[in-house]
């Protein structure tokens, strides 16, 4: 099953520099550890030593924010996107 990942910058030189690359896996879990095993050190930027996301990360499918679903298990199917984002933050 191939889902596409989209990179953000900070992350790119983990991938050679692509920003969009396809991955296979049925969770995001399984997704990660895809990236992992192809793109080596990608997976401790993305997960924390307590297997969760990095909170400066949010994670979405399909623009769903995966908080909202079920985290690292939240399921994938063909075709779907799967974008990483450094969370943003501000103020005045």
């Amino acid at each position: 099953m191939a889902v596409a990942i989209k990179i953000p910058p900070v992350l790119r030189k983990y991938t050679g520099g692509s920003h969009t690359i396809t991955v296979d896996g049925l969770t995001i879990a399984d997704v990660i550890r895809d990236l992992e095993a192809n793109w080596p050190g990608l997976k401790g930027q993305i997960i924390d030593e307590t297997g969760q996301t990095h909170r400066f990360l949010n994670i979405y499918r399909n623009g769903e924010d995966i908080r909202y679903l079920q985290r690292l298990s939240t399921e994938l199917k063909d075709g779907d996107v799967v974008a990483i984002l450094p969370a943003v933050a501000g103020g005045a």
